[in-house]
């Protein structure tokens, strides 16, 4: 698969916080991101999570699956038992054809906690990385032999969220466990997105482009506030529109030869970042970005 420019439904309606776009269906969502020239879409609360039933409405807009968020809690469950509970979600994305599921560890997390500031996010218990290391290796190994890869979700406010933290996780993980590259959610955690993808480059396998606006994240760290309360002040927004700078990490993902999809993630409140504006803008910045860099 060459390179590909798909959208998550987070710019119409959010999954953490469900009173976000509420009142927009699915159609709207899709039917915008099409208008706007994604070529797929990740999974949201409101797609149908059967394939018989998601994949005629993706056919009707000319719309492919991208992937779609997997909570994981390998850390409290057996392989055998986060095997038994990823079937449903791995069987949608194998029989509509997405190869990589976003896999995030969700132990402890607090990103969907509204009264929580992020910073008092759950720390990795540092005796136990080699454990969960080979715990995510083999069930990654079972997911690429369905013929899907797993792609790492970094996430603020859960265990794996600082660059130290992807460093820990991809030291002791086998190379059957690809990287999620979030250039967002490494900025707001204080970490360089570029650094990050020049150490693990050959595990990337998935990126989502998420802006964060410099002046937001200043304010929203100055008032320790939650996630999700920063997701409302607006710290993120879509790919150019912020400081995230693209340019590096497109060369660099070109020079690796990837190949797989850029996601424009950018949740924002759509009562106020209009969603068709912004999918508009996050395409036209993406596909020059992506252009420029010689990905397609």
């Amino acid at each position: 698969m060459s390179v590909q420019l798909g959208i998550n439904p987070l710019t119409w309606t959010n999954d953490d916080l469900p009173s976000l776009g509420a009142e927009t269906p699915l159609e709207t969502c899709l039917s915008e991101g099409k208008e706007a020239g994604f070529a797929g879409f990740e999974l949201g609360n409101k797609f149908p999570r059967e394939a018989r039933l998601l994949g005629p409405i993706l056919q009707r807009h000319d719309l492919q699956l991208v992937s779609g968020w997997y909570s994981g809690r390998l850390l409290e469950r057996s392989v055998e038992e986060e095997i038994a509970a990823v079937q449903p979600h791995l069987t949608l994305l194998r029989e509509l054809g997405a190869k990589v599921l976003v896999f995030a560890e969700v132990s402890g997390c607090i990103h969907g906690e509204q009264q929580t500031p992020v910073h008092l996010r759950p720390r990795f218990p540092q005796d136990r990385w080699k454990e969960y290391g080979e715990k995510l290796t083999e069930f990654a190994r079972y997911t690429q032999r369905q013929g899907v890869q797993i792609a790492y979700h970094h996430h603020m406010g859960t265990v794996i969220e600082s660059a130290d933290d992807v460093d820990n996780l991809m030291t002791h993980t086998g190379e059957e466990v690809g990287l999620l590259l979030d250039t967002g959610h490494l900025t707001f955690a204080g970490a360089d997105p570029l650094a990050v993808a020049q150490r693990w480059a050959t595990r990337i396998n998935h990126v989502h482009c998420k802006d964060v606006r410099a002046d937001v994240l200043a304010d929203v760290k100055n008032r320790k506030t939650s996630f999700l309360d920063a997701v409302l002040s607006g710290v993120f927004t879509v790919p150019g529109d912020g400081c995230v700078d693209y340019p590096p990490i497109m060369q660099l993902l070109k020079a690796q030869d990837y190949h797989g999809w850029l996601v424009v993630e950018a949740e924002q409140d759509p009562a106020i970042a209009h969603p068709l504006t912004y999918a508009r803008l996050g395409y036209n910045n993406l596909s020059r970005l992506a252009r420029d860099a010689g990905l397609f």
